[in-house]
Parts: C-alpha cells; sequence; structure tokens
C-alpha cells in the first residue's frame, strides 16, 4: 500500500494545519538517496514554485526517480508551462452563469467550493492533477473558454481558502491523519472499478469476491471503489476496471488518471480506446488481415451507400454502432427499406455505421488472452429464438444463452492463434476475443478490452487459477514498475 508524504519548503508552511509525522521539507527529501527504499509511497509536493529547475521542480523530478507516485508529477508542471490548448466541453462550460463574461476560481485537489461547478473542476484536476489550480474562465463572443490555468501556492491561501484546502486534502488524502488499521496489512494495493447501479457488470459478486481472495493470497488487497472515488486512486497500486467500459463515461477518466499517476492498469486507457469502438477495430484488424466478417464502413454522405452496402455485402447485413456493448446498437435488416430506416436512427448518434454480414452459427467462441497467451475458453450459445447471445426485450428484461467452458487444448488451433493476433495488435493487457467458426475458419467478431469473467461461467474448467492468473500479472508488473 502507499504512504503519504507532504513536502513543503518550510516547515512553518504546515503550522496552520494539524501536526503531521508525514510532512517534510524539501531540503530533507532531497537529500541523496533520501526515501530512496520506501518505493510505495504518495508523495504530495505543496512547493511555492514548480518553475524549471527550481527546488519544487526537482521534488518531483527526484520523487519519479525513486519510483514514488507524486502530485504533480514531471510531465503535468510541463504541461501546465507549455500547453496552451486546452479545452473543456461547451456542455460542462454552459453551466457557467449568464450574467458574468469571467470566472475565476481555485481548486483544491480537484474540488471547489461551487457545487454547480464541481464537475468542471474535476476534469480540470484530472488533466492537470496539481494540490493547487487557480483557474480562469473567459466569455467570448458568447462562448465560454479557458484563459489560463496554473498552479497556487498555499502558502498564500487566505483563511477561508485554508479551511477549504485543509477540508479537501483529507478527502484526497484521509490515511495522512489516520492511525493504521488493525486490520491485515498488504504489500501492494490495487483499486477494483465497480458500478453498483450497471445491471450488466463485467464480473458478478462471486467472481469480485474470488478476485479479491486471489489477490489476498499472493499479498495484495483489491478494494472495491465507486464512479466517484477518483480523487483516490494516489492511494493505490494498480487500477482493475469491473465496470463497462467506454470514452465517454468514467471508466475512460479513472483508467487515464491512474496511468498519469504510475498506477497499472487493467484496461489502460489505450486498450479502451482501441476496443470501445467497432470502426477502428475492424479497420485494424482488416490492415493486419486477420479474418473478419466482410464488411464496409459508411456514412450518410456517401453516394448510394445503401445500394452499395447491398451490393458489397448482400442481405442480410448487421449494422453496428461504433461503440455499442453487450450486443446494444447491433440489428440485423433484411431488405433495403428497413436498411434505410435502422441506418438513419443510428446516423443521429454516429457519423459512420460498421455493416456486417450476418453468419449465423450456433455459438461464438470466446478466448480470453492475458499478457499475449491464451488463458480461458468458453462457447456462447444464442440466445433461443434469437439469432445474438444477448436479447433485450422491450421490457427491459435481457436474457442469454447457454454457455460451456472448456480446457484450451480442444479448441482449434486456428481459433486460438487468430484470437491472439488480435489482441497482440491492441496490447499486452486482458482481453477476450469473440470469433465465429464457420467451415473450419475463424473469423473475429470483436476484441474486448473489460472482457466478461463470471463465477459460473469463465471459470467453470480453470476455476480460481483464472482469478490467479490475473492478480498475477498485475502482482508481476508492479514488481517490475518498482525496480
Amino acid at each position: 500500500m502507499a504512504h503519504f508524504l507532504i513536502v513543503t519548503d518550510d516547515v512553518n508552511d504546515w503550522r496552520p494545519y494539524l501536526p503531521s509525522d508525514h510532512m517534510v521539507t524539501v531540503h530533507d527529501y532531497l537529500e541523496m538517496g533520501a526515501f530512496a527504499d520506501q518505493s510505495a509511497m504518495q508523495v504530495i509536493n505543496l512547493c511555492r514554485s514548480y518553475d524549471y529547475l527550481s527546488t519544487g521542480y526537482y521534488c518531483s523530478l527526484m520523487a519519479e526517480a525513486r519510483g514514488h507516485r507524486v502530485i504533480p508529477r514531471v510531465m503535468t508542471i510541463n504541461d501546465l508551462s507549455q500547453d496552451r490548448f486546452f479545452s473543456l466541453p461547451q456542455s460542462d462550460l454552459d453551466k457557467l452563469p449568464d450574467t458574468v463574461n469571467e470566472v475565476t476560481m481555485k481548486l483544491f485537489f480537484g474540488y471547489c467550493d461551487n457545487p454547480s461547478l464541481e464537475k468542471l473542476a474535476r476534469k480540470i484536476f484530472e488533466r492537470f492533477t496539481v494540490p493547487v489550480l487557480q483557474v480562469s474562465l473567459l466569455k467570448m463572443s458568447g462562448k465560454w473558454q479557458v484563459n489560463t490555468i496554473e498552479p497556487a501556492a498555499f502558502q498564500d491561501l487566505t483563511d477561508s481558502e485554508q479551511d477549504l484546502f485543509a477540508k479537501y486534502l483529507e478527502v484526497f488524502s484521509q490515511k495522512v491523519w489516520r492511525l493504521p488499521k488493525p486490520s491485515k496489512r498488504y504489500r501492494y494495493e490495487i483499486a477494483m472499478l465497480v458500478d453498483e447501479h450497471e445491471k450488466m457488470l463485467p464480473s458478478n459478486k462471486g467472481a469480485l469476491k474470488l478476485f479479491t481472495k486471489s489477490a489476498n493470497r499472493i499479498g495484495m488487497d483489491l478494494v472495491q471503489i465507486g464512479s466517484h472515488d477518483l480523487a483516490r486512486l494516489s492511494e493505490f497500486d494498480g487500477l482493475f476496471i469491473r465496470s463497462t467500459t467506454n470514452i465517454s463515461n468514467f471508466t475512460y477518466r479513472f483508467a487515464k488518471a491512474a496511468e498519469q499517476l504510475g498506477l497499472v492498469v487493467m484496461d489502460d486507457p489505450e486498450s479502451i480506446m482501441k476496443c470501445t469502438n467497432k470502426v477502428f477495430l475492424t479497420e485494424l484488424l482488416n490492415k493486419h488481415k486477420v479474418p473478419v466478417p466482410k464488411s464496409l464502413i459508411f456514412k450518410a454522405s456517401d453516394k448510394n451507400w445503401a445500394d452499395n452496402v447491398i451490393d458489397t455485402i448482400g442481405l442480410p447485413i448487421v449494422l453496428k454502432v461504433p461503440d455499442g456493448a453487450f450486443s446494444l446498437g447491433v440489428v440485423k435488416v433484411k431488405d433495403r427499406e428497413t436498411l434505410l430506416e435502422q441506418a438513419a436512427i443510428i446516423f443521429e448518434h454516429s457519423a459512420l455505421i460498421l455493416a456486417q454480414a450476418f453468419m449465423p452459427t450456433d455459438y461464438d467462441w470466446r478466448i480470453g488472452v492475458l499478457n499475449r497467451q491464451p488463458i480461458y475458453a468458453c462457447r456462447y450459445f444464442m440466445s433461443r429464438g434469437h439469432w445474438q447471445i444477448y436479447q433485450h426485450h422491450q421490457s427491459g428484461r435481457v436474457s442469454s444463452g447457454d454457455f460451456d467452458c472448456i480446457d484450451l487444448k480442444m479448441v482449434p488451433q486456428n481459433i486460438v492463434d487468430a484470437a491472439v493476433k488480435a489482441s497482440n495488435l491492441i496490447g499486452a493487457g486482458l482481453y477476450g476475443v469473440d470469433l465465429k467458426e464457420i467451415d473450419g475458419k475463424a473469423y473475429v467478431i470483436e476484441v474486448n478490452d473489460n472482457p466478461s469473467i463470471d463465477h459460473g461461467v469463465e471459470d467453470l474448467f480453470l476455476g480460481d487459477l483464472v482469478y490467479d492468473r490475473v492478480m498475477t500479472e498485475f502482482l508481476r508488473r508492479i514488481q517490475l514498475r518498482g525496480m
């Protein structure tokens, strides 16, 4: 687990706050070899200045050299001095008051004292992870834009600002003031991100418990966090995402923030980006000659696109929303009229549509791949009377077909080879590759960066070994980063 260390210019800087054994001066921290033997440490750099080659700059630089997780990181310091093109979604800026043309605010560990600006504050902190930030926003030509974002010295805070600083420091790093818990300690801690409100989590409760037990067996703790716990990431050594990933939801923000903090992340942001968009994935697989169903990517402005789709692929055709999951955003069309109707609906949300040949099979293969090696194999059978594994009923109920889990040695070699080749194009993380087998040939349907691992499904053949392999890979990567 990570221990906190607060670094300031002078011991007197800390007098307005509670006494803490976790505070040292930057002079002591910069001593050659100081704290070098404590790799699992979170450093909060509160030096007055982060200017290039200042003691504040060297504090963050030295922390990274020692394997400490530090805020702000050197890359963040450099970005603040050079990034002149930082922008925020207009939808977030629209919440600013209409009666003024300029807004200035201080952010304390990603929080501010204005509830209406909390979401905006968090997004700025995710991009620039700095303890105290001074932000200026301007309205120009009727639209808000970022004017300046720069670090603010906590030593110069007013009395009321000091209260906010202390409040949100405690939120950010609760362990600074609290006595060690009497419960069992582990060398490393991994945050497991779970959205309890999600109906179709990648892992059921039984699997989440088994992941935790597996981590404990090898000296790690697995701590469940939720979508509002972004500020807690710095407490951990790794992030394991067990919520359905998407570029547009909180999972990508967590993955990006964790990566910037130097954590081991599954799923990493690049894998999320590559896997969650079927258009990107199809283009990537085709480029590298991975066998896929006959496919065509088209847009509304394409001349005679409907005829071209039918001539190229034939009927029936499967239309896919680029970022759909669990069979959502996937429709089958049997004729030209339905093609036009369904494509018009999808074009309201996406500039591109992926059309693929309809390839009916009794089941789809799923090959789990971790660090470029296959680890499990399942067959998912189609929902009864339906052409997909998952059937979404109008009532909101979701039904699915049967499944089995078998020895990898019993899987046709071309299925395994195609799965590993496809996942290797994404990275070395944890993936689930879906394939169809027709006339002895393998066709990759998609690569999932956040594959389902449910107790009683994907673990039917290997049992606890599935969870052990994932947690052991976390441990291996964490230890490599500490070397």
